[in-house]
């Protein structure tokens, strides 16, 4: 009986030994991945209670984890600039000449390298869960370092081009923090697991809490933060607004070519209210529309004046003006990956296209009750208009159109006092946050800003003197949601055709039911997450009552030692010395011997000195 209840206790020991290497060929194959250490006769891990890494590979763990959490964070920032690709795309096009999709290279690179990483990563914690040694292979150490670099340069340089890109990352949490919330929660709680396992397994009480401090502080945090959220879509739905008015910025440009006939009569067809534009004057006084300064990416000046392709497009007549394709680029730049989804009829109208003049655009905007917007360029040093262009355009627009005046927003600040004179009737518009008074002093009746300075402080503040708020350029179904629920009264888009099918906002729930979701969120997550903590507790108790202690058998020790042949493990105690033998396939490794029951027919008396658990097999050499 002896006999049995101590050999029950080797096997115990035995399982505890073994238990973390029974997928050995799964851990080769990891190991093989994340260091190129492939198959069992690499060295072994390391000693139960070690951390399993020198010095050097926490400095590699490190670098991994720092260059996995700014590549998020850069990935995230660029995802949602998502609604100013267009304008990265325009500056490039400035900058090299040429215009090529750049901002959907970059985000591609960077999801291709945050794959990268997070396989990385998730290798990273199986070994850790399988108390290997993390021994990251040089390759992956420079492709890391290559990956940190390129994240940081990326960021910097659009912090420096683009800062405002910081604030449509704090509006998007406006939306998306209650969704990146529940996902960060889940994260924590299937990280539960790894993180129970490692720490159980270390006999060291510095290195467990350290492990323990750290994910526990990480947690605490997370279940935290719905309390220092705000949205203005946590709202009751009673006092969602109506939806804003949809202006067509350059008409619907992912569906015509920007500023030209077709792209408003699109934007008109998707139900915008208004239409934006800019306007410039010809070298013989014909306001016509155009937002660059040269005509080089819009037309096709480049075939028909090459010597003059980059003069700035007011010092040509309205001839010569009339006479470029202002169509066919839209085809073959596709600045908005959308000139595919166009049908044949229509692809063949935009190829068509030519430059539209004032005239044209204010005669569609009568004839479809639409208000209009616009960017007035004064023409460069040497032009006949230099010093008349506010006085030419004004001209056009009340002797030369049908358009009515209080469909105009007036936009131009040069001139407002001599423009209010002649014309009353235009709705003076400010592109600035100018105090109160000063709008008030001027008739601003709208405020047109860039959807970075939106909040219902705001809007609420200029609404209650009768100013009503316009933001530009908003595209992206997020932003509009947000300025939806801002209260916002009206905004220029690319999208018309997209937004103007939205119903509701992306995220509106009421107070009560936000509090209500996160609340069950951390609770089922903390329940869930003590489970696992508990469930390893109780298998770590388990298998040491089985084989009593971690290195004890009876009032025996638990000790290591090499021969010529092979690795000894081995528990010694007063009646009894029990050895397990293995090849130079360490156990670490998950490659030990299978273990082999003792022949039936061989005694076991409780006295005998030694037992052999497993057969010996000679040295890997």
């Amino acid at each position: 009986m002896e006999g049995q209840l101590q050999f029950g206790r080797v096997y115990g020991l035995r399982s505890r030994l073994l238990r973390r290497y029974k997928h050995g060929p799964l851990v080769w194959c990891v190991k093989g991945l994340y260091g190129c250490h492939w198959g069992p006769q690499q060295r072994s891990g390391p000693e139960p209670g070690d951390c399993g890494c020198s010095k050097v590979e926490v400095l590699s763990l490190a670098l991994l984890t720092v260059a996995f959490c700014i590549t998020l964070v850069f990935l995230y920032f660029w995802g949602q600039a998502k609604n100013d690709y267009n304008d990265f795309d325009w500056f490039t096009f400035g900058a090299l000449g040429f215009w090529f999709p750049w901002s959907v290279v970059l985000l591609a690179i960077t999801a291709a390298f945050f794959t990268y990483l997070t396989a990385l990563m998730l290798l990273l914690l199986c070994l850790l869960s399988e108390r290997q040694r993390i021994s990251l292979h040089w390759v992956h150490k420079v492709a890391v370092s290559v990956v940190l670099l390129f994240s940081v340069a990326a960021i910097s340089v659009l912090s420096d081009l683009w800062s405002r890109e910081w604030t449509t990352l704090l509006l998007s949490f406006q939306v998306t923090a209650p969704y990146l919330h529940m996902g960060g929660v889940l994260l924590m709680t299937a990280l539960s697991w790894p993180v129970a396992v490692l720490s159980f397994q270390m006999t060291r009480a510095v290195q467990r809490a350290l492990i323990l401090g750290l994910f526990l502080l990480l947690l605490s945090a997370l279940y935290l933060v719905p309390l220092g959220l705000y949205s203005p879509c946590i709202k009751d739905k009673d006092s969602l607004g109506p939806p804003p008015a949809l202006i067509g910025h350059r008409g619907a440009p992912m569906l015509a070519p920007e500023n030209t006939l077709m792209a408003f009569e699109k934007a008109v067809q998707c139900g915008c209210a208004g239409l934006e534009t800019d306007v410039t004057l010809s070298l013989d006084g014909v306001p016509f529309l155009m937002h660059d300064r040269t005509l080089l990416r819009t037309t096709d000046v480049q075939q028909q004046y090459p010597e003059r392709s980059r003069s700035p497009a007011a010092m040509f007549s309205w001839s010569q003006l009339r006479t470029l394709n202002a169509g066919a680029w839209f085809l073959s730049s596709n600045p908005f990956r959308t000139a595919g989804s166009l049908p044949e009829d229509e692809r063949l109208q935009a190829q068509n296209q030519s430059i539209c003049s004032l005239v044209d655009f204010l005669q569609l905007a009568a004839h479809s009750q639409s208000l209009v917007i616009f960017d007035l360029y004064r023409p460069p040093k040497g032009h006949p208009y230099r010093d008349t262009w506010v006085q030419r355009t004004l001209d056009v627009l009340l002797n030369q159109s049908s358009i009515l005046s209080s469909q105009v927003l007036w936009l131009p600040s040069d001139l407002r006092s001599l423009v209010q004179e002649i014309d009353p009737d235009l709705q003076q518009t400010s592109g600035s946050q100018l105090p109160l008074q000063e709008l008030q002093s001027n008739n601003i009746v709208k405020l047109n800003l860039h959807y970075s300075a939106m909040s219902p402080q705001l809007v609420r503040e200029y609404q209650a003197v009768n100013i009503s708020v316009n933001l530009y350029v908003v595209s992206e179904p997020w932003l509009y949601s947000v300025a939806w629920c801002s209260g916002v009264q009206s905004l220029t888009t690319n999208a018309p055709q997209r937004l103007s099918t939205m119903t509701q906002p992306l995220l509106l729930m009421s107070p009560g039911e936000y509090s209500l979701m996160w609340t069950l969120t951390d609770l089922l997550s903390l329940a869930l997450v003590l489970l696992v903590f508990c469930f390893h507790w109780w298998r770590e108790q388990a298998l040491a009552l089985s084989s009593e202690g971690d290195a004890s058998l009876d009032t025996g020790t638990y000790s290591k030692f090499r021969t010529e042949l092979s690795e000894v493990w081995s528990v010694s105690s007063v009646n009894s010395h029990i050895e397990t033998t293995t090849s130079d396939w360490p156990l670490t490794h998950g490659c030990a011997s299978t273990s082999q029951e003792p022949p039936s027919h061989s005694p076991r008396p409780s006295n005998m000195s030694s037992t052999r658990l497993n057969r010996v097999e000679p040295a890997v050499t």
